[in-house]
């Protein structure tokens, strides 16, 4: 009888856990702002906004010609700044971390 129980919590543990974790992984998210000093025209934020989005982990982005600037909401687990930046130059428009 304990074993049979010992079994089925080890069971239901090893079950929920990926769950768990994706849940929690889910939940962590990280917002920067970049610069992005390229910008020349009212079109410019709509390129670097699509290439942000293209990014795996990037749950949201928002880019303001007034300001020269990207922000970017991605999961941590899945990108990183170095990576954004990247994605901003491919598309032509260079940028750094905002400090």
């Amino acid at each position: 009888m304990i074993r049979q129980l010992v079994f089925s919590l080890l069971f239901t543990i090893s079950a929920t856990s990926p769950f768990f974790i994706t849940m929690v992984q889910a939940s962590e998210t990280k917002t920067v702002t970049l610069d992005v000093p390229g910008m020349t025209c009212k079109f410019c934020p709509v390129t670097i906004r699509k290439a942000l989005e293209k990014v795996p982990g990037v749950t949201e982005a928002t880019s303001s010609y007034k300001t020269k600037t990207a922000t970017v909401t991605f999961d941590p687990y899945e990108t990183n700044v170095e990576t954004l930046t990247e994605a901003t130059a491919n598309a032509g428009y260079p940028s750094t971390l905002k400090q």
